[in-house]
C-alpha cells in the first residue's frame, strides 16, 4: 500500500503525456453538424494522471497556464506547456489538519474573473472565495444564507459586469443531506449582486452542479447530478433575474449504456455551443440543446474549459486531465 501511494505521487508529478488519438476514434457522431464545430483531425492527449478527483479546470490568459483542482485530496494544481504540472495551492481548501465531516474539502469550481482575480467554490471553507493570484489572497464573496452556512459551494459563472452565480451541494459533506454539518433544508442555485448581496434563484433542485452563461449572459445553465434525472435546465432572464426554468438537456437516455458520469461541468463556446460533461464524456451541444456528439472518455467526466487561444478544450476526468486542441468554435471569456 506505501508504494502504491508513492508511486500514484509519483506519476502525478512526473505527469507523462500517455496517447495521442484522432478524435474520430474517439468521438460519436449523432448529427453531422458536429463537424462543424469539432474537426475530425482533432487530438485528445493527456497532460497529467494520478489524481483522485479532477475538477474545477479555468485557464489563466495572463499567466498561459491552466488550475484545476483535486478535491479530496484538498489540493489545487496549475498546469502549463512550458513547466508542466506544479502544486499551486496546498491546501486549496480546508485550512486545518482535521477534515472531520468532509468528504471532499478542498476547492472544487475555480473560474478566472474578468477583473483577473481567480473565483474559488470551496467545499472545505464552505464559501465562495475570490483570490488576488500574485498575493494569494482571499476574500470571501458568500458563506450563508438567510444567517446560515452554505453547504459546499460547487461551480462558478459571472458575468461582464461582476454579478455572480454559483451553485451549492451538499457533496462536500460526508453523508451528503444527512450530514449533521448542513444548515440549509436545500440545495441551491444563488445570484450575488456585486454589493454582496445573495438571491435563492432555485432551491428545488436535488442536486445542482455545473453552471454557466450564454455568451449575451440571457441564459443560465445549471446541471443536475442526479441518477434519477440526470439533466441540464436553462434560465432564461428576466431584467435581472433569471426564472422560467426548463430543461434544456436531458442525459437519462444514455445512462442505458452504463456509460460512467452524470451531468456536471460545462463550458460554452462563442457559437453558444454547450460542452457539458455527462454519461460517457463530454457532449456537444447545440444552443437548441440538441446533443450533436460524445467526446467519449473512459472514466466518470467532472468539467471541461476552454484555453490557450480558444481552440481548445481541456478536460477533467476522473484521475486526468486532458486536452483536446484544434477546435472550431473558440472560447468564450467567461468559461476559460
Amino acid at each position: 500500500m506505501v508504494m502504491r501511494t508513492f508511486l500514484a505521487s509519483l506519476i502525478v508529478y512526473l505527469a507523462p503525456t500517455i496517447y495521442s488519438v484522432h478524435a474520430s476514434d474517439n468521438v460519436r457522431a449523432f448529427h453531422e453538424d458536429l463537424w462543424t464545430v469539432l474537426p475530425r483531425t482533432a487530438e485528445i492527449t493527456e497532460l497529467a494522471h494520478g489524481f483522485t478527483w479532477s475538477e474545477g479546470p479555468t485557464w489563466d490568459r495572463e499567466r498561459q497556464q491552466l488550475y484545476f483542482s483535486d478535491v479530496p485530496k484538498n489540493i489545487a494544481y496549475a498546469w502549463s506547456p512550458e513547466l508542466g504540472l506544479n502544486v499551486f495551492m496546498s491546501p486549496s481548501g480546508l485550512q486545518s489538519d482535521s477534515t472531520a465531516g468532509f468528504r471532499e474539502p478542498g476547492s472544487n469550481g475555480l473560474l478566472m474573473s474578468p477583473d483577473g482575480r481567480l473565483l474559488i467554490a470551496n467545499h472545505g471553507t464552505r464559501s465562495v472565495e475570490r483570490m488576488d493570484i500574485k498575493t494569494r489572497q482571499r476574500q470571501t464573496i458568500a458563506s450563508h444564507y438567510e444567517g446560515k452556512r452554505l453547504n459546499s459551494p460547487n461551480d462558478v459563472a459571472i458575468t461582464a459586469d461582476g454579478t455572480l452565480y454559483f451553485t451549492d451541494p451538499p457533496y462536500g459533506l460526508e453523508g451528503l443531506n444527512a450530514s449533521p454539518l448542513k444548515e440549509l433544508g436545500h440545495n441551491g442555485v444563488y445570484q450575488v449582486e456585486k454589493d454582496g448581496t445573495i438571491a435563492l434563484i432555485d432551491g428545488s433542485l436535488s442536486y445542482p452542479n455545473g453552471i454557466a452563461l450564454s455568451p449575451d449572459e440571457q441564459t443560465l445553465y445549471v446541471a443536475v447530478s442526479d441518477p434519477v434525472s440526470p439533466k441540464i435546465y436553462k434560465y432564461s432572464r428576466d431584467g435581472t433575474v433569471f426564472t422560467d426554468r426548463s430543461v434544456f438537456f436531458n442525459a437519462e437516455p444514455y445512462l442505458k449504456h452504463s456509460w460512467p458520469g452524470l451531468p456536471d461541468g460545462m463550458a460554452v463556446a462563442e457559437t453558444g455551443h454547450l460542452f457539458a460533461t455527462g454519461p460517457g464524456g463530454v457532449f456537444v451541444l447545440s444552443k437548441e440543446g440538441i446533443a450533436l456528439g460524445l467526446i467519449k472518455l473512459e472514466s466518470a467526466t467532472a468539467n471541461c474549459t476552454f484555453g490557450q487561444d480558444g481552440s481548445t478544450l481541456f478536460i477533467t476526468s476522473g484521475s486526468r486531465v486532458l486536452a483536446m486542441g484544434t477546435l472550431v468554435v473558440g472560447a468564450g471569456w467567461r468559461n476559460d
